[in-house]
């Protein structure tokens, strides 16, 4: 939530001549509302479950730079399809930078509580164990430009093809 998977996964996508997907927008435009309506009409339990159906979906596809939203670690079915289909790269951004991207986004249903700082440091306490468990690269970002994020991405990429070509291939 507001760690730059879309821009950074734009920009990798278009710089590689790859297809880039954000989960939540590709969800948006088959529905026709936004994420906030999905929360408000079918609560997150809705929200999570069309979301992973996408994410079957999507993970078979090859060639395909995956932006998935925030939540989408917290299913243990979600995280197994990520693993098993794809190269999982994690950005890793600390809280406090989380809170100055998102504090006046009010887009973002989960952060629409009494204490959104509060709120937004339990999710990524829940959830930073859970990416890591799913992660094959783990970028640390936060203040840097994201085309220099893209290229550290770039770097690690190569570098874990480089030790995994002897692994099974997956797509992604």
């Amino acid at each position: 939530m507001g760690a730059g998977k879309t821009t950074v996964g734009r920009e990798y996508a278009r710089r590689k001549g790859m297809h880039f997907v954000d989960c939540d927008h590709e969800l948006e435009a088959r529905l026709g509302v936004k994420v906030a309506t999905i929360f408000e009409i079918e609560g997150e339990a809705g929200f999570r479950r069309r979301e992973s159906l996408l994410l079957d979906e999507l993970t078979l596809q090859t060639g395909l730079v995956l932006a998935t939203g925030g939540g989408v670690v917290l299913n243990p079915e979600n995280r197994e399809m990520l693993m098993r289909r794809g190269t999982v790269v994690y950005l890793n951004v600390p809280p406090r930078i989380l809170w100055e991207r998102t504090r006046n986004d009010k887009g973002r249903p989960l952060l629409q509580v009494p204490n959104p700082r509060e709120r937004l440091e339990s999710l990524f306490r829940e959830r930073d164990p859970l990416y890591r468990e799913v992660a094959d690269i783990v970028i640390d970002g936060g203040r840097g430009n994201p085309s220099g994020m893209v290229r550290h991405l770039d770097q690690a990429v190569e570098e874990f093809r480089k030790h995994h070509a002897h692994t099974e291939c997956r797509p992604g």
